[in-house]
């Protein structure tokens, strides 16, 4: 496990912020090389980011830790250096670590401000809203760093909004590769509610009596 680091100055942010949702599909095979890997558990068809160059991009990070070196695929952000990405898993998951990587240069993410089950932050409101974590990445790394999180904190995670408000210098922000190690639960599944149709007991509804049929005098 690589050692924290200070992050460096960030990048001048004097850049107007052009933002949206992107949609596509990442990798969903192979091992990330731990137990508890929850590579395949990351619901990549969901994830979004906002200030991506690309849209849907982001959904590439999610590598086999085979390809964890792939610079090829990556999300970049756009507008200036922020990012905001949000992972659903496809259950509930109790966080050990995460993993990172955004290349040796500068414009590797400098600092992660992690929500957890926070699904609807923006930039307009993300800046005020209190992390569940914050954790300040290492620099000049030509490798994955894992970074522990407060297991405590997120031992009931449905999702994760990462927020990358600085880089190292760069004026755009990379992320090659990103991953999870914890616990994995499968959702539960809703209960099934039997729901009879009431049929008509014959005995229950006597048809009127006959015998009381009525007739003119005459």
């Amino acid at each position: 496990m690589s050692g924290h680091c200070c992050h460096g100055e960030a990048a001048d942010d004097g850049h107007g912020h052009g933002h949206g949702h992107g949609h596509g599909h990442g990798h969903a095979e192979a091992d990330t090389g731990a137990q508890d890997s929850l590579f395949g558990k990351v619901d990549v068809d969901k994830a979004w980011c906002l200030n991506e160059a690309t849209a849907g991009s982001v959904k590439t990070i999610f590598k086999p830790w085979a390809d964890r070196l792939d610079t090829t695929q990556l999300v970049q952000s756009d507008a200036d250096e922020e990012l905001i990405i949000h992972v659903p898993f496809t259950g509930m998951v109790k966080l050990k670590s995460l993993l990172v990587w955004g290349g040796a240069g500068p414009s590797a993410p400098s600092r992660l401000r992690i929500f957890a089950n926070r699904d609807s932050l923006d930039f307009d409101s993300i800046g005020d809203a209190a992390p569940t974590q914050v954790v300040e990445l290492a620099s000049g790394l030509r490798e994955p760093a894992e970074y522990p999180v407060r297991a405590a904190k997120f031992g009931s995670t449905r999702s994760l909004t990462l927020h990358v408000p600085e880089n190292f210098g760069s004026e755009h922000t990379s992320v090659y590769f990103m991953a999870f190690r914890g616990e994995w639960t499968p959702p539960k599944e809703a209960p099934v509610v039997s729901v009879y149709e009431l049929t008509p007991n014959a005995a229950d509804h006597k048809a009127p009596d006959q015998t009381l049929s009525h007739h003119p005098i005459s």
